[in-house]
Formats: structure tokens, C-alpha cells, sequence
């Protein structure tokens, strides 16, 4: 029986083969490697990743779904949101390898699903994802450009990252409204160990006023917090470099 997308799972399921097929190159699965694709959906990108692993996990939040990818022995099935998985706690058969992690994500839930990631990247190798280009232009942009801003400043501190792919809408059935793209993250190998809820704040903070010098926002959050270093907030936020933000949290923190 054909599966009709649902709309309150943001279901756009992957149909053209030559974008199945870059994407599959892209990250370049290898046998025995452990690898968890995030919404698998109708299996587009998850049998060729399988055919090429042996095995994989899969996170899918679809109950009618789910059952299909169960009947495939290869498959372990995590029936769930993904917001909701420890992937600290996800079984694989040698526990020693790191993750890698792929996904076609669910456009409305994608930015929660990349900072819920965030605290597991010392487990991960690298992540693939297809996200809204919109979402990819952000993550990747530099200082003083439309793009940068909190996304861009919380994920650059973690992972390096590039756009590998860029995916019509014509890719999808039904189509989405707009163009998506294929990002890869790798953890950084050194970067400072952070807590991620006060530096989340942080740049929150920082961004909430986005037009006006950081002093209505940032300088005033620094105050309350007793902050006596000095931090330059005759700036507005996308002009500050991510290092920067990095070296104010690391000197709060300290």
C-alpha cells in the first residue's frame, strides 16, 4: 500500500536517483562502520547505505513506517523522536568506532535536531544531512554577512562544515516549497570544552538584538554578571567572530 506523506511529520520523501546517488557518495559508507540514518522514511537513501554497511540503525518517529523498516533484518529500528534518543546510549556491535550520522531531516524540527546533536559530537566521526539550503547557508556563513548568527556561531564552534550537495525540490514527492542542500559536519578534533547551556545563552543573548550595537544586549548581560575582562560591544553581534565568542564564554566559564 503507497504511503501518503504526512504533513505533521514533515514527510518529503527522497525519489530522484542521481541525487540518491551523490548523496550516498558523499558519505561514502563502508562496511562495518556504525551508522545511524534519521528519518528513513520510505528507504530511499537507507537501502543503498545498508547494501554497503551490513547494518545500520535507523530513527523513525512514523509507527506505519517503522513496522515496514522492521521486516528488514539488517535494520535496527529506534521507533521514536528523534529529540527524545541518547545517542550516548545507542547499541552498536563495537562500541570502540565512532557514529556516523545521515538523515533527510524534518525541515521544521531541523535547527532542534542539529543543537540536540550537539552534546553527542565527541561520539560522532561525521553527520550528512539534507536540510533547507536556507538552514545550510546559515550554519556555514562568516562574520558580517545576512547569514551569520547564532546557528552559525554554536555549530562552527563544534564542527567544521561545508554544503556538498545542492537538491532541487523536483527531488522529493510531494516537493517542498523550497530548495534543500546536503551539509557535512565533522567534529572538531581540539575545540574548548564548553558548557553548552551558558554559551547557548550567550550568544542568544547576543544575537536578540541583532541590528543594534551588542551593548544593548550583551553589555548589559555581562554586567549583571559582574564581568570585569574587556569585550568590545561598540559592535553588532554578526560582526564578532566565532574565536571571539569562544574566548568570552571560556574567560565566564573560567
Amino acid at each position: 500500500m503507497k504511503h501518503i506523506a504526512r504533513k505533521r511529520f514533515g514527510q518529503h520523501f527522497l525519489t530522484d536517483p542521481a541525487i540518491i546517488d551523490g548523496i550516498v557518495r558523499a558519505i561514502d559508507p563502508r562496511p562495518g562502520q556504525a551508522m545511524v540514518e534519521i528519518g528513513p522514511g520510505l528507504a530511499a537513501l537507507t537501502q543503498p547505505l545498508v547494501e554497503r554497511l551490513g547494518r545500520l540503525t535507523v530513527i523513525e518517529l512514523d509507527r506505519d513506517l517503522a513496522a515496514r523498516l522492521r521486516q528488514r533484518p539488517q535494520l535496527q529500528v529506534i521507533e521514536s523522536d528523534v529529540l527524545k534518543v541518547d545517542f550516548a546510549s545507542i547499541q552498536i556491535a563495537t562500541p570502540a568506532i565512532k557514529l556516523r550520522v545521515c538523515g533527510n531531516l524534518p525541515y521544521n524540527i531541523s535547527t532542534p535536531i542539529l543543537f540536540h546533536l550537539l552534546p553527542f559530537a565527541g561520539r560522532v566521526e561525521d553527520q550528512h544531512f539534507m536540510l533547507q539550503k536556507e538552514v545550510i547557508d546559515r550554519m556555514v556563513a562568516a562574520p558580517s554577512t545576512a547569514d551569520y548568527g547564532r546557528l552559525s556561531v554554536m555549530l562552527q564552534w563544534r564542527y567544521a562544515m561545508e554544503n556538498v550537495l545542492f537538491v532541487p525540490p523536483t527531488a522529493f514527492d510531494p516537493p517542498p516549497r523550497v530548495d534543500s542542500a546536503v551539509v557535512r559536519m565533522v567534529p572538531h578534533a581540539e575545540f574548548a570544552p564548553l558548557d553548552i547551556r551558558a554559551f547557548s545563552e550567550l550568544v542568544q543573548t547576543a544575537f536578540s538584538q541583532r541590528r543594534k550595537l551588542l551593548r544593548h544586549s550583551l553589555g548589559k548581560w555581562l554586567q549583571a554578571r559582574g564581568f570585569a575582562g574587556h569585550f568590545d560591544t561598540q559592535r553588532r553581534a554578526e560582526e564578532v567572530p566565532v574565536a571571539e565568542y569562544i574566548a568570552l564564554a571560556t574567560e565566564l566559564q573560567g
